[in-house]
This record gives C-alpha cells, sequence and structure tokens, in this order.
C-alpha cells in the first residue's frame, strides 16, 4: 500500500512539473513580443500582438492534439502513415483557419474603419501558407519529440526497475545458498574437532553460534560497517585456530583502526575458508597468510596466501559454490569495482580481493 501511495506520489509531482514546463515555455513565448511591439510613438502596436497571440493559440491546437491524442492513439500503435495523413489534414485545416484570420485580421483589425495608418495591400496568400505550414509542421514535430523522450525516459526507467529487481532476486538467492554452504563447513571443522578435542569442540560451538547470528541477521543488510566485517572475519578465524595442527604457521594482519566505511557483507569470507580448508596438510609445513589493508580512497584489500596441497582423487570436500557464488555476488554488487584473483604462485595458491567502495561511509 505504501509502494502504491509513493508512486502515485511520484506520478503526481511528475505531472505538476509536466504542467509547469508548458505554461513557462509558452509564457516565455507569448511575452517575447512584448519587448519589440513598440511604434515610434512609444505605444504599444496591441493590433500586431493579437495576430501574434491568435497564430500562436492555432499552433497550440496542433501541438496539444498531437501531444495529448494522436501521438498516444496512432503513433505509439504504430500507424505511421495514418498518423502522417492525420496531421497533414490538421496541418490543412489549420491553415485555412489561418487564411481567413488573416484576412479578417488586415481589413478589420489593421485597416479596418478608423484605422489611422494603413498598412497596404495584404501580402500574397501563398506567402502565409508557406510560412503557417512550415512552422506548423515544426510544431508538430516538436510534440514528437518530446512525447518520444519522455516515452524513452519511462522505458529505460522501467527497465532500470526490472534490471534492479532482478538483481536483487539473484542476490537473494545467493545469499540463501551462502548461509547453508559457510554452515556446512563450519559444522565439519567442528565434527572433526570433537575427534580431537571435547572441550575445543564445546567453543567452537559456542563460537559458531556468535558467528550465525552475524550471518543470519547481519547478511540481510545490503551494506554493513567493515569494522563489523573484520570483527566477524577474526571470530572465525580465531574458531579455526582450535584445530590447527602446530605444523600450521597463521599470520593475520588487519587494520588496527579501520575507517568508517560501508562494504557488502560476507565477500572475504570465502577465500578464508578455502585457505583453512586447501592449505592444511598433516604430513608437510603449512602455511595461511591472511592480509586486510585499506588503500585510500575508499580501496579495501584481502589478500590470502597458504601453502598448495592438491587434492587426491578420493577427496570430495567442497564443491566449489564458494567461488561460485562469490563471483557472482561481486559482479552484482561491485560492478567495474573490483579485481578478484585466485591463482597459484609456486609452492603457494594466492587469493586477492580488491574492492572500490566509492569511499561510502558510515
Amino acid at each position: 500500500m505504501s509502494s502504491k501511495l509513493e508512486n502515485m506520489s511520484v506520478v503526481s509531482k511528475r505531472k505538476i512539473a509536466e504542467v509547469l514546463i508548458h505554461l513557462t515555455g509558452w509564457g516565455f513565448l507569448l511575452c517575447i513580443p512584448l519587448l519589440f511591439y513598440n511604434n515610434s510613438d512609444g505605444g504599444f502596436e496591441w493590433k500586431r500582438y493579437l495576430n501574434f497571440v491568435v497564430v500562436q493559440a492555432v499552433f497550440m491546437i496542433a501541438f496539444y492534439l498531437n501531444y495529448g491524442v494522436l501521438i498516444d492513439r496512432i503513433l505509439f500503435k504504430k500507424h505511421v502513415v495514418r498518423y502522417i495523413a492525420v496531421n497533414l489534414g490538421l496541418i490543412v485545416v489549420c491553415i485555412v483557419l489561418l487564411h481567413f484570420w488573416h484576412i479578417f485580421h488586415w481589413e478589420w483589425v489593421g485597416n479596418g474603419p478608423g484605422a489611422t495608418d494603413k498598412e497596404g495591400p495584404p501580402p500574397p496568400p501563398s506567402l502565409f501558407f508557406l510560412r503557417d505550414a512550415m512552422m506548423l509542421a515544426l510544431t508538430i514535430g516538436l510534440s514528437v519529440a518530446i512525447r518520444m523522450t519522455g516515452n524513452w525516459y519511462r522505458t529505460e526507467s522501467e527497465k532500470q526497475k526490472i534490471e534492479k529487481a532482478r538483481t536483487e532476486a539473484e542476490l537473494q538467492n545467493l545469499r540463501s545458498q551462502l548461509n547453508p554452504h559457510f554452515l556446512f563447513n563450519t559444522m565439519n571443522n567442528i565434527y572433526a574437532l570433537i575427534a580431537i578435542d571435547t572441550d575445543k569442540a564445546q567453543q567452537a560451538v559456542h563460537g559458531l553460534s556468535r558467528l550465525l547470528r552475524y550471518v543470519l541477521y547481519d547478511n540481510n543488510h545490503d551494506l554493513v560497517p567493515l569494522c563489523n566485517e573484520l570483527a566477524f572475519m577474526e571470530s572465525y578465524i580465531e574458531l579455526m585456530k582450535l584445530r590447527l595442527l602446530a605444523s600450521v604457521t597463521l599470520n593475520v594482519t588487519f587494520p588496527t583502526q579501520p575507517p568508517e566505511l560501508m562494504i557488502a557483507p560476507l565477500l572475504f569470507i570465502t577465500p578464508v575458508e578455502n585457505a583453512f580448508k586447501h592449505g592444511v596438510c598433516a604430513e608437510k609445513p603449512s602455511l595461511i597468510d591472511i592480509q586486510v589493508r585499506i588503500e585510500e580512497p575508499g580501496t579495501v584489500i584481502c589478500t590470502i596466501k597458504n601453502s598448495f596441497h592438491p587434492k587426491t582423487d578420493n577427496d570430495r570436500s567442497g564443491s566449489g559454490i564458494g567461488i561460485a557464488n562469490l563471483v557472482k555476488r561481486l559482479r552484482l554488487l561491485y560492478p567495474d569495482r573490483h579485481i578478484f584473483r585466485a591463482e597459484r604462485l609456486g609452492d603457494e595458491f594466492v587469493t586477492q580481493l580488491i574492492i572500490n567502495t566509492k569511499n561510502e561511509k558510515i
């Protein structure tokens, strides 16, 4: 209901603005002669101005017949030939009306009884016909141009609304995929930890409750404070540290005082998950290095390095949905404002995500 009222309010404001623009345009046109129609005695040539006003009134009729009726009912329904034919007839009718008005004005107003300044013989009718036909054609063309431009803007606005709705629906779908994916991975880690240390497993369950609170509630917002996102990542890393082996070296570098920037939630967690999932090997020393830094203006850089331990054929953990999900979200949320790289460099796998937040602040 509120959405309908809001749309009605927008339409009403647009209509009022349109009326004001038309009144201003025609008012300006009708006021221009007031600056020039002065005779040598300093008086105002009201007869010439009357003729000007009547001519403009006929042009206005032709304009608004097209603007309000013919364009919608004929042209926009793609009956172009009929539209041209109707307007040719309209031009002929207007020219005939203007021709009789010019005769009447010349004989009864300009040169009528009591006139002190006779204007002499009237110009040839063909001159008036040609001039009026050209002006009427330009007036009708102007109405078409204005309506076509307005229709284009409305069409583009509707397309943008549809595209926005589609993007929001796709993002919501990706979020609904992200939550169970994150929960599945974390529960697998806790399950593995139960067999190693039940006390740590209990700590992990408690830590998971805090993480889920963030995932289930803050993930519903389009943007969250960067400090909240970093705090979530730190909590997740602390949870993962409970099951790390002594052979794993973990380095974490976060900004001590992150700027007050806003960012889409849960963009960095997928690369962090993958580093813990695929960068640890029980038989070999392993390295996980997680670094987040801020560059001005408002650019967030997350770089993750982990030891490269290829999966065996028997290891089917991970479906790859996390990275695919991340790539789609980045494309929708930060088009042309992000860089995502994931590649092997020697014995390390490096993932880097760079996001330009456009300095979006809290």
